[in-house]
């Protein structure tokens, strides 16, 4: 027996622009979250998106193909709910930030990683007065409290949207400095996703591909360009 799905039940999403923010209507009736809060978003751009998405299901809604509305919907339910919680969270991943932890290793993978790494903790220095330390193999590092809590505060003084979308950022590259790297400019997404794959590029170069974690390491590449585009669109 096949699953029941929901189908597309509307002839016309449309966006419902109000004083400060902007709500989407389908069939002229309010849009809401799985927890029934109106879903109002910060952007027109993030709004049109949101519609572009309910107007391209064709029957079976498919939540899959949604990414802007899964993560709207997420600000407003989870992330607004426990905003600090999310914060704490999130900033928990600057004491242990990939780029902070080094292989001991062969020599070959220190010197890229070192290559590719260094100039970012550089570039958080520069930039949040955050100079995080380095260690090498499993040896832990305490970080800075100063640094961490000026980093912390770059996340708290986000919006819930903005920091759905950081959520992603910071998660899927483990780091805490690249995901504010591409917040402010400093990278690309795909850039990012490159930087933060640089142990398993070395481990693939020695042993070779593994076809599930290939596919694996795609969802999540796509995933982390969808997760800069709605950062984009949360500020556009």
């Amino acid at each position: 027996m096949s699953e029941w799905a929901a189908k597309r039940f509307w002839k016309e999403a449309s966006v419902d622009a109000g004083a400060q923010d902007f709500g989407i209507l389908l069939d002229g009736r309010r849009l809401r979250t799985p927890a029934k809060a109106e879903l109002r978003v910060p952007t027109r751009a993030m709004a049109q998106a949101i519609v572009a998405e309910w107007e391209s299901q064709d029957g079976a809604i498919r939540p899959e193909t949604m990414p802007v509305t899964r993560s709207a919907n997420a600000a407003i339910d989870k992330v607004a709910v426990q905003f600090d919680e999310v914060v704490d969270m999130l900033a928990e991943y600057g004491g242990t930030d990939l780029l902070s932890y080094r292989a001991d290793g062969p020599e070959e993978l220190v010197a890229r990683q070192a290559q590719a790494w260094d100039a970012l903790l550089d570039w958080a220095d520069d930039e949040f007065n955050a100079r995080l330390a380095v260690t090498s193999g499993v040896i832990p590092v305490d970080q800075d409290a100063a640094a961490m809590a000026r980093l912390r505060a770059e996340l708290a003084a986000l919006s819930p949207f903005a920091l759905a979308a950081m959520h992603d950022l910071i998660s899927l590259t483990g780091s805490l400095v690249l995901g504010l790297a591409v917040a402010r400019g400093r990278l690309d997404a795909q850039q990012a996703w490159d930087l933060s794959r640089i142990d398993e590029d070395w481990q693939r170069e020695q042993w070779g591909a593994d076809e599930d974690a290939d596919d694996l390491a795609s969802l999540k590449n796509e995933a982390l360009l969808q997760a800069a585009r709605i950062w984009s669109l949360a500020h556009s």
